[in-house]
């Protein structure tokens, strides 16, 4: 039933319209942490580093280029919001750094981790990096540091998308890609390799030979492979820039190309999520929560924590001045209705593939599946989950339209990271000059 396109587009235009309210601010001002929240359950912790040395075009993340001054006083600003937020009694077993590119500044990166690590009982560090980054000193400096997963953005092994992305310049063609790989794999507990596809100019045979590449050749640990998600803003420009030579786009093969990646991948690993597959068990995701509330540390990331999605101030330098001065870290929140905790939940657990009937309906005092009734329902209608009577499973038709309901609601978290970081363009163009942070005490972080 999914098979002929008209469910996913319905489920995308839904999950689209949702994800705009969901991701919508109030303009009041801030409480922070929440009302009503216990700071000693434990809660996942995500730390953005938002400094490259290279602009990705087709990059939705809060991202700057990379300035040595400014890079230090950010790393400083971090250290003082963690520890605001120990004083706050926050507890964290598990962190995921990701960018930009967190290993842009390895000493700073290292003086952090460490420093996190003191302050809370972490079992669990991942860390996001690019191939070039991939050297002996940085592996070291990971290993040093506890990290036990090491994620590298890849996107393709294809020379000619690297090249219409503008990544064959800053990290090398895909041969020189592999040979970075082959030198990171057995030095941490896992390896993941993040894919892209429906690329622009991505074709059957591109797709069939990084897969081959993936499980056969380097055989990694672990692969994330992610629809292309872009915000509407730059949309337009990546599909012109990576056209195929007639200039026409080649993207839209996207149920196609998922089909093709879960039929090569599941013959040697199992899926951890709907786009995420692991040989060793155990998936980690940056969009898979284990825990009920998840903070964001550093400039542009956001957090959830008893029902309130929240936000950080997007400007660097208000983010390193708000650190400096003993201030609160989220800038904007807003509380989710009943029906949109429900929502979130359901996307989120079954975006992990499975969803524990008790312990979602504990969490809901036993109104869970009453009040979602017409969500379960329908999903059921078209075969997109089962009910085993201890959980709710996507099942294999169901997995690509839990890519469809990802994909829009990370297009809205997108939008407003466009928003936020238009509303900030002033300073975004002074990054390109050494302007950031001319009254900032890199020693202390504190304005002078």
């Amino acid at each position: 039933m999914l098979r002929d396109g008209v469910i996913p587009a319905i489920v995308g235009r839904v999950a689209r319209a949702q994800s705009r309210r969901v991701m919508h601010f109030d303009g009041g001002p801030v409480d922070w942490p929440p009302p009503g929240v216990n700071p000693e359950r434990v809660a996942q912790l995500y730390i953005h580093i938002p400094f490259c040395k290279q602009l990705c075009p087709f990059c939705t993340f809060h991202r700057v280029r990379y300035q040595a001054d400014s890079t230090a006083a950010y790393f400083t600003a971090l250290r003082h919001e963690l520890a605001w937020y120990r004083e706050q009694g926050f507890r964290f077993t598990k962190l995921y750094v990701g960018g930009g590119t967190p290993t842009v500044e390895p000493d700073g990166l290292e003086a952090l981790l460490a420093d996190v690590r003191e302050q809370f009982p972490l079992r669990e560090i991942s860390v996001e990096t690019n191939p070039r980054e991939l050297t002996g000193a940085v592996l070291k400096m990971l290993e040093r540091s506890g990290v036990t997963r090491l994620s590298v953005g890849v996107q393709s092994f294809d020379d000619g998308l690297l090249r219409g992305m503008g990544r064959y310049e800053a990290y090398g063609g895909g041969a020189q890609i592999r040979e970075c790989l082959n030198e990171a794999r057995g030095r941490l507990h896992t390896l993941n390799v993040d894919m892209m596809f429906n690329l622009p100019g991505q074709d059957r045979r591109s797709l069939a030979t990084d897969l081959d590449i993936l499980a056969g050749e380097l055989r990694a640990d672990q692969v994330s492979y992610y629809p292309l998600m872009v915000a509407p803003t730059a949309r337009r420009s990546i599909r012109l820039r990576m056209a195929d030579g007639s200039g026409r786009s080649t993207a839209g093969r996207e149920r196609e190309y998922y089909a093709a990646i879960c039929e090569r991948l599941t013959a040697d690993y199992g899926m951890g999520s709907v786009w995420c597959f692991t040989r060793g068990g155990g998936a980690i995701d940056e969009y898979f929560v284990d825990e009920d509330d998840y903070i964001g540390a550093g400039s542009g990331s956001f957090s959830y924590v008893n029902g309130f999605t929240a936000s950080t101030t997007f400007s660097i330098r208000g983010y390193i001045e708000q650190m400096a001065n003993g201030g609160a870290p989220v800038v904007q929140s807003r509380r989710l209705s009943l029906r949109e905790r429900m929502r979130y939940d359901l996307l989120l657990k079954l975006f992990g593939l499975k969803l524990d009937k008790t312990m979602i309906e504990r969490k809901y005092d036993g109104r869970f599946a009453r009040t979602l009734r017409t969500d379960i329902l329908a999903l059921r209608a078209v075969n997109a989950i089962e009910d085993t009577g201890t959980h709710y499973l996507v099942t294999g038709d169901g997995t690509y339209l839990w890519v469809v309901l990802m994909r829009e609601f990370l297009n809205g978290v997108n939008s407003l990271r466009a928003d936020m970081r238009h509303q900030i363009s002033s300073e975004l163009r002074q990054l390109e000059g050494s302007e950031l942070v001319p009254d900032i005490d890199l020693k202390t972080g504190r304005s002078q």
